[in-house]
């Protein structure tokens, strides 16, 4: 496998990446439109990433079928009208029988709005978003394998009153992922009767979060949680605690550890909570997560264990297996039949359950911190 290391931006940005494991013609084309410039490239990254090492695994013990699975991937730079135009080129084209691994909530909600997966009659599987305006009400197109940002908050505020901090703010990206997760904040606070003590929002595909900081601080919460993307959340952090803010920081499950460390600084990150929505990629403790390690090891060596690149492994396990029960001639509509009929399906310790009526693969979610030397700790 060409190693991700050695493609650049403009590499990734530029082209659409045809990825099979033998380099042979592929017969089963799955398309996948992520982030790999911009603000969220490094999450696009690990998303690809994910997938990637279970389909080179696949490929390599003969396919599905005796077919070979094959990934048309193309750069969005995570803009929406990106996202849509990419969307339909892939959708045009009739071998594409599924789609998988997009991100942003606002960038899969203006696929729906603009009826792009109703009309192309395709299956998205595994998104990286927990939007829950794409998840209710029901649309049969989107097959999530993670929790909603509604369970996310839930679970965020939760642990924060539990410990009784009720002074609580949120500092949220001005758009459909943005204020998806600050709706769930606030419907978490209203049903303990509290509400927050401030909100403040910056602008989309960008970093600019001097004005967030400012009035958050002046607010002086106990807790501030952040429905923001790496760049921005890292901004915020390294802003905010050099301001002198003492509050507890969360953050939803978009963002990379790493990443904000590095960004951010060590000593502004630590203690930084991050809600997951997938188990402790770290610990070998899942047949799942073993397998996650030993395909990571074996394709892209050089590769840190990642939750992002985790979650689309996961993801990854799951239209395979809807793939295979498609049969040797898989059509868009009968891989949706399939993904339906994933009843508490077990891939390696974790399990996700599909129906004709239901979307919502799991509702798994646990809160990890950033540790005194960057690592992440349960």
């Amino acid at each position: 496998m060409k190693s991700w290391t050695s493609l650049g931006t403009k590499t990734l940005g530029a082209l659409a990446l045809c990825i099979a494991a033998t380099g042979a013609a592929a017969d089963i084309v799955v398309g996948q439109v992520a982030p790999l410039s911009g603000v969220l490239a490094s999450t696009g990254r690990q998303m690809v990433l994910g997938g990637q090492i279970y389909f080179d695994h696949v490929n390599s013990r003969g396919g599905i079928n005796g077919q070979k699975v094959k990934v048309l991937v193309a750069d969005d730079g995570y803009k929406v009208d990106e996202t849509v135009r990419l969307t339909k080129e892939m959708l045009a084209k009739p071998e594409v029988v599924a789609l998988f691994g997009f991100a942003g909530t606002a960038n899969i909600g203006k696929l729906l709005a603009d009826k792009v997966l109703e009309e192309g009659g395709a299956p998205l599987v595994a998104p990286y978003t927990g939007g829950e305006p794409l998840r209710s009400p029901y649309n049969p197109w989107i097959f999530h394998v993670r929790a909603g940002y509604a369970d996310e908050a839930e679970h965020m505020v939760q642990q924060l009153t539990t410990l009784g901090m009720k002074r609580i703010a949120v500092m949220y990206q001005d758009d459909g992922f943005g204020k998806a997760g600050l709706a769930g904040v606030e419907s978490a606070m209203a049903r303990r009767n509290l509400k927050l003590v401030t909100t403040a929002g910056y602008e989309r595909n960008t970093d600019k979060v001097d004005e967030a900081v400012k009035k958050i601080k002046a607010a002086d919460p106990q807790a501030i949680i952040m429905i923001s993307i790496n760049k921005p959340t890292a901004a915020f952090v390294k802003q905010y605690r050099e301001s002198g803010g003492g509050a507890q920081l969360l953050n939803i499950s978009v963002v990379d550890p790493a990443e904000l460390v590095k960004l951010a600084g060590l000593k502004n990150a630590h203690g930084l909570g991050i809600s997951q929505v997938v188990p402790y990629p770290y610990m070998a403790n899942l047949p799942a997560i073993r397998e996650y390690q030993d395909l990571l090891r074996k394709y892209a060596p050089n590769e840190p264990v990642n939750y992002t690149s985790f979650e689309e492994f996961l993801g990854a396990k799951v239209l395979v297996e809807a793939l295979r029960r498609a049969g040797p001639a898989p059509t868009r509509a009968k891989v949706i039949k399939a993904l339906e009929s994933l009843a508490n399906f077990d891939l390696g310790g974790i399990t996700v359950s599909f129906a004709p009526d239901n979307r919502i693969g799991s509702k798994y979610v646990e809160v990890t911190v950033i540790g005194s030397t960057g690592k992440l700790l349960k």
